[in-house]
């Protein structure tokens, strides 16, 4: 059976008997993360965009473990081009991998990487992730807004563990967040990016009192929680 566990903000963990991901590894600078970079065994790096606070330790923690970092054709052709080995994708598109397949989901977001300087680097559309092991799929959002397609989703997709943002701001606030709730119809939904930093303030548990009013099942997880589905 697969685990997920949470590592801040929207970087988690998920694994089985045959694979260990990560999803948008951002450790280092975030002041909810315990684990290290260094500390990371994988064999698969997903990030959703380029932005610093979700590309991450991404390519670090790739390097190190000589695995594939999978992403936006242009974040990947980037990685690539800075020593990591890489498998680039785009909206819509899936690909079977050893472990399983993944499929890319559009998130309405922005995806430029700050290089320093005046200089800020276009790294192709932001996406969310469809990754299915076994007869499990989770679906990371990634940083999105609510869009009406989150509907042909769930209805193409039988998701067991939805990871959506609920932070505000930069994202879904808890609102829009349960009406995804309603649109994708997830076995589980898992609330992400939030509570990081002071823009993104929000409560968790609102939002899991909202969605189970409407029959929608929420686990609160905290930093460093493994949640076995």
């Amino acid at each position: 059976m697969p685990t997920l566990t949470f590592l801040g903000h929207d970087a988690f963990l998920l694994e089985d008997e045959q694979v260990r991901l990560i999803f948008d590894p951002f450790l280092k600078g975030n002041p909810a993360a315990t684990l290290k970079p260094e500390q990371v065994k994988v064999d698969y790096v997903l990030l959703t965009h380029g932005h610093g606070d979700h590309f991450g330790d991404g390519l670090q923690i790739a390097k190190a473990n000589d695995a594939t970092i999978i992403a936006p054709y242009e974040l990947a052709t980037a990685c690539g081009k800075r020593g990591a080995k890489t498998h680039g994708m785009h909206i819509g598109g899936a690909f079977h991998f050893p472990f399983g397949r993944v499929k890319l989901t559009i998130a309405h977001h922005g995806s430029g990487a700050d290089l320093g300087g005046d200089t800020l680097a276009y790294m192709g559309n932001p996406c969310g992730f469809l990754v299915t092991l076994g007869e499990k799929t989770v679906y990371h959002a990634g940083d999105t807004g609510l869009f009406l397609d989150m509907q042909l989703i769930g209805e193409m997709n039988p998701i067991t563990v939805a990871l959506l943002p609920i932070g505000d701001n930069f994202t879904m606030g808890v609102d829009d967040a349960v009406k995804a709730c309603e649109f994708i119809k997830p076995q589980w939904t898992v609330p992400m990016h939030y509570n990081t930093f002071d823009v993104i303030a929000a409560d968790p548990h609102s939002f899991k009192t909202k969605a189970e009013a409407i029959g929608h099942r929420v686990k609160v997880m905290s930093v460093g929680e493994a949640f076995t589905f």
